[in-house]
């Protein structure tokens, strides 16, 4: 009775229930969590509602989630993280003072080790993007892959972000606002595009076409192209925002100029360019060694 009068939330029973506590309880945390993030947990606390919602809470298991992991890991690691990490903070908030959950069931489950960031989509998949994808979903694979912003960035750019030749917005992850210039290839693009106020991306279908796109519509719009073509099976739009990367590094800009047109760390742009820095050096060494030869 007390918790109730206090506006505690009641123990759940079922994971389905406690994940919608969680969600609910967010605005009230003590560490806000950002926009950005609640829309990935979000996504991917789905995914566990799907497979375990209707599940007593106190029954899930590290052994159910490592199974999970290992299941969802062997093709799409990064997706595997990304539910272990809902799961781990919702279990960390529901443990403890709230009383909601008395086990953890993430103990002792490991993340699968990722170094080399996202995977770059291959020369095939752009081509093939580029050839295939059509409305709302080709805007938005030109738009990441000519800007190398993230998806929750690409589904808030519009006209009133342009200025002459570049486009400026402020990150919704990180607060950083870089400066991305409009490549030629964007620019025919975009020429294309009808001049309005809002957002280059709206809903093309549907009861809601004609309305804004959220990150998680524009991941289930593209997930249903993987499903209908293979070619891009394995392709994710952070891969974008490493191709974008890796063209600026083939054009000879620094980690310095890329981490300011793209609004990334040096570090990580060091880290997603050290495959293409390699081989441009051993092509270099390749280079000077035939012309001793001469």
């Amino acid at each position: 009775m007390i918790r109730q009068l206090q506006g505690a939330p009641q123990p759940s029973d079922t994971i389905g229930a406690l994940i919608d506590a969680y969600i609910a309880a967010w605005p009230g945390l003590r560490r806000k969590l950002t926009p950005s993030t609640q829309d990935t947990y979000r996504r991917y606390l789905e995914v566990i509602r799907g497979l375990w919602g209707n599940l007593p809470a106190e029954d899930l298991r590290p052994a159910d989630v490592e199974a999970l992991m290992d299941k969802i890991g062997t093709e799409k690691p990064g997706r595997a993280n990304n539910i272990l990490y809902a799961l781990r903070s919702m279990t960390s908030w529901a443990r403890g003072p709230r009383g909601l959950l008395s086990t953890d069931p993430t103990h002792g489950v490991s993340t699968f080790k990722s170094n080399e960031g996202h995977k770059p989509w291959t020369a095939e998949q752009l081509a093939f993007a580029e050839k295939n994808l059509t409305g709302m979903l080709r805007r938005a694979f030109f738009l990441a892959r000519y800007t190398g912003q993230r998806a929750s960035d690409i589904i808030r750019l519009g006209w009133t972000d342009v200025d002459g030749d570049t486009l400026t917005l402020r990150q919704k992850k990180t607060g950083v606002q870089p400066v991305c210039p409009i490549f030629p290839e964007l620019e025919r693009e975009m020429a294309t595009w009808e001049k309005r106020p809002g957002p280059f991306l709206l809903q093309d279908s549907g009861k809601n076409a004609g309305k804004v796109v959220t990150t998680n519509q524009l991941w289930k719009v593209f997930d249903a192209a993987r499903e209908k073509h293979p070619e891009l099976k394995d392709a994710v739009w952070h891969g974008l925002r490493a191709n974008a990367v890796i063209r600026l590094r083939q054009d000879g800009m620094s980690a310095l100029q890329i981490s300011a047109t793209i609004g990334m760390s040096v570090e990580m742009v060091e880290r997603y360019s050290r495959h293409q820095d390699r081989k441009a050096a051993a092509k270099a060494v390749l280079r000077e060694y035939r012309e001793r030869k001469l």
